[in-house]
């Protein structure tokens, strides 16, 4: 009896997820939106502050971050970007048990994207 490659053990992308949390809505938030439009090339979607935290001036239901879910080609060509910056070296903690895992970079510039004055600095995170 031959033994057979574990289907399970395949790893693969199903999507990636970059989100962008600024934590105030209005200019800066529609800066970092403008950033990852740019990386990816699609529409952002903005989510809002589940409560108000007074000690950061979020109130609830405030639009504090961006993301933007990527399939595909697209996908893998953004991680590889992501993780040359990281230098190809993640944390243990940076994987779940479930086999998935992200990881966050500070400067958007490392990405290849040109610096813009008007649009400033924006860190980001990446799930897989």
């Amino acid at each position: 009896a031959e033994k057979k490659e574990n289907p399970m053990r395949k790893i693969f992308i199903r999507k990636l997820v970059i989100n962008c949390c600024v934590g105030t809505s209005g200019d800066k938030l529609t800066r970092a939106a403008k950033v990852l439009t740019q990386l990816t090339g699609q529409k952002v979607v903005f989510s809002k502050a589940r409560y108000t935290v007074r000690t950061f001036g979020i109130r609830r239901d405030e639009q504090i971050s961006c993301y933007v879910t990527v399939r595909g080609k697209v996908a893998e060509d953004i991680l590889v970007k992501g993780l040359k910056v990281k230098e190809y070296e993640l944390r243990e903690r940076n994987f779940s048990e479930t086999g998935n895992f992200g990881f966050g970079i500070d400067e958007h510039i490392d990405l290849g994207i040109k610096y813009d004055p008007k649009i400033g600095i924006y860190g980001m995170d990446f799930y897989v």
